[in-house]
């Protein structure tokens, strides 16, 4: 790798570019604002100090940030830098330089996602944004999240059977063809190949339910052979490091359950969820192409294979500061992401919160107040937020006991706790009996118990309990945790607190933009460090086009004329 960074605007390229953008362009105020973030130094890692000279992985960087702020594929992305002058500008080309072949970037992404460089780009924006103070800590900022598509087909189990099988084969034919007709002949090599050729989805599969289920015992059987052939002692060792063949193992392990007949024989038949059991969702294999890809579902309406993107933004419209009394930012700055996390489509948003605030930490754009929905606290969350200098204004969910839902019972909030002797007291005046902390879920936790001699004759007795045992018990969380979330609760209840967290609606709007601008739902490549990747170049295309704006609201006007004669000097000077 050279480390060399952008190189200086040709002369030509500059006047030129001067006189077709009189205002400037996206591309050209990325140039002149932004160049120092596009330096090579960072990426040192993932380029080898030997062999032939490269391209620069700074200006590749920059090529791919322009790319996804058009949502253009690679193929197009090549020719914007063959075809279009500001490109040139921004890259500090010759007008007469013909770019590169577009299969330069797709390497040059794995090579970020291979040394977990995805977020490279977006942190080092951020950092440059943070040093002008655009973006700071103490300030506001909220946080959500959307589904993202994967970029594999949708099938079902019978088809995924099938697929796992047909990849497997695919990559032995390609890898050790040899070993694959000695260990099985030719004539089972040939017959796989009539019936694996095509793809499963290719063909319609059969309507009868016993054709199905015959067809689903012809996948396991040959899936059962080919791993137990990988895995003999004369198979080639390095055949089980095979990616297909181990996800043909776990999808195997997933979709069938191996037992014997009544005459001693193996039978191989597809699991049934209520008599063998599933694997969970957050383990079940959705495709044999994308390991990392999950099915998930949200509500009743909503039913993905994919991702999930989190995307943390600055709110400051009004420019005020955070609850410490920092300034966050100069005032008339954009809003700008500040945090973007890919994750497993079945991973609760409670917990990504948590990584999202240390992130915001560690780059020292922590939010004095933070702007959540409800999927993401949690009473433990909350307190050590605050107990970090964040106050999370989220909606907390309320009491869920039989008690809180009725109405009509006594729920916790009606007990009256005195923690300096470790005695609660209810709403009819008796007394507990025990004060039992406990773990539970992996949690500090207090179990309060009441006498059965006071709850038995209590005439609120109904009200209070319907415990067979005839006496009411209590669990409580730590006093600083409990005392916390009932203050919330009580704060979320004001009309105050209502108006103030409509402020989080606005974080919809960025989300709509980078799915707009960005293709963000449909993940364009496969696996989650690529998808990563692929959304944090997403944040940092969202960010420059705002940018943008606010570099352009603050330029002055240059006129054409001044320009032409500008370019007129350069090219009698260059004829001279």
């Amino acid at each position: 790798m050279r480390q060399q960074g952008l190189p200086e605007v040709p002369e030509l390229t500059a006047a030129v570019a001067a006189v077709v953008f009189p205002d400037g362009s996206l591309a050209m105020r990325v140039r002149e604002e932004l160049a120092g973030v596009f330096a090579d130094e960072p990426f040192a890692e993932a380029f080898g100090a030997r062999g032939p000279a490269g391209l620069s992985p700074g200006m590749l960087a920059l090529v791919t940030v322009l790319q996804f702020a058009e949502n253009l594929t690679d193929r197009q992305a090549a020719e914007a830098v063959r075809e279009r002058l500001s490109w040139k500008y921004a890259l500090g080309l010759e007008l007469t330089d013909t770019g590169f072949d577009f299969t330069v970037l797709a390497r040059f992404r794995a090579r970020l996602a291979g040394h977990g460089l995805e977020r490279l780009v977006f942190d080092r924006l951020l950092e440059h944004c943070r040093t002008k103070g655009l973006v700071g800590a103490g300030g506001k900022q909220r946080t959500d999240s959307t589904h993202v598509i994967s970029a594999v087909r949708d099938l079902n189990r019978l088809e995924l059977a099938g697929e796992s099988v047909r990849a497997v084969l695919e990559a032995l034919a390609g890898a050790a063809p040899s070993w694959l007709v000695g260990r099985f002949g030719a004539e089972r090599v040939a017959e796989w190949e009539l019936r694996y050729a095509a793809r499963v989805d290719s063909w319609r599969l059969p309507s009868s339910k016993t054709k199905r289920d015959r067809l689903a015992e012809v996948y396991g059987q040959d899936a059962l052979v080919l791993l137990r052939a990988v895995r003999e002692p004369d198979a080639l060792a390095w055949l089980r490091e095979v990616e297909p063949v181990e996800l043909l193992r776990r999808i195997f392990v997933q979709t069938y359950h191996v037992t014997c007949d009544a005459r001693g024989g193996e039978v191989v038949r597809k699991r049934e969820a209520d008599s063998d059991g599933v694997p969970p969702g957050q383990l079940r294999l959705a495709s044999p192409c994308d390991a990392d890809a999950r099915w998930s579902a949200k509500g009743d309406e909503l039913f993905w294979c994919g991702y999930k993107v989190h995307l943390t933004e600055t709110c400051d419209t009004d420019g005020a500061g955070g609850t410490d009394g920092t300034a966050p930012a100069a005032a008339g700055a954009p809003n700008l992401i500040t945090d973007v996390a890919t994750t497993a489509s079945t991973a609760p948003d409670v917990t990504a919160t948590a990584a999202i605030q240390h992130r915001l930490a560690e780059r020292q754009v922590k939010p004095g107040e933070h702007y959540l929905d409800a999927g993401y606290p949690s009473a433990d969350l909350v307190t050590d937020a605050a107990r970090d200098g964040i106050t999370m204004i989220t909606p907390l969910l309320g009491d869920h006991s039989r008690q809180a839902r009725e109405a009509e019972g006594f729920d916790k909030a009606a007990f009256r706790i005195d923690w300096n002797t470790r005695q609660v007291t209810c709403p009819e005046g008796s007394t507990s009996t025990g004060w039992y902390p406990v773990q539970q879920h992996g949690r500090d936790a207090i179990v309060i118990a009441f006498a059965g001699s006071d709850c038995r004759p209590c005439p609120s007795r109904e009200r209070c309990t319907a415990a067979v045992r005839g006496s009411r018990m209590l669990t409580l969380r730590p006093r600083e945790v409990h005392e916390h979330v009932a203050a919330a609760r009580a704060e979320q209840k004001s009309d105050t607190w209502q108006a103030k967290y409509a402020l989080r609606a606005g974080v919809e709007g960025t989300i709509n933009q980078a799915l707009d601008v960005t293709g963000m739902r449909r993940a364009r490549y496969r696996g989650l460090p690529k998808v990563t990747l692929q959304h944090a170049f997403s944040a940092t295309a969202i960010n420059i086009i705002r940018l943008d704006a606010h570099w352009a609201s603050r330029q002055p006007h240059r006129t054409r004329r001044s320009w032409t004669s500008h370019l007129s000097r350069l090219v009698y000077q260059l004829a001279a």
